[in-house]
């Protein structure tokens, strides 16, 4: 994967989330400074996603732990066990927030 390729395809993944949380019932703050995002719940936890263009990577760190996640087959995938981006930070975000949440790409 190209540079361009990888920034082409996190930025798609960043805009997406910007765009769940804009139609989100739930109360999730975001702020977008550069390469990172950060949502913040009502109980002021925070869920971080940050672009890691060095190593074509998103991660993601939530109370649950830091993730890393590369682009395979056409999803972005963590590096240690396979799951898929968007579940995950659905899941994360669902338990951080007390209340059903659901990200996709």
């Amino acid at each position: 994967m190209t540079d361009n390729e990888y920034l082409t395809l996190a930025e798609a993944a960043l805009a997406a989330i910007e765009r769940d949380v804009d139609g989100l019932e739930a109360d999730v703050e975001f702020e977008r400074s550069g390469n990172v995002l950060t949502l913040e719940f009502e109980n002021r936890t925070k869920l971080i996603v940050n672009l890691q263009p060095p190593m074509h990577e998103v991660w993601l760190a939530a109370k649950a732990g830091g993730f890393h996640y590369k682009y395979v087959d056409g999803a972005w995938r963590n590096t240690r066990d396979g799951s898929e981006f968007f579940e995950a930070l659905s899941q994360y975000a669902s338990e951080q927030a007390g209340e059903p949440i659901r990200f996709s790409a």
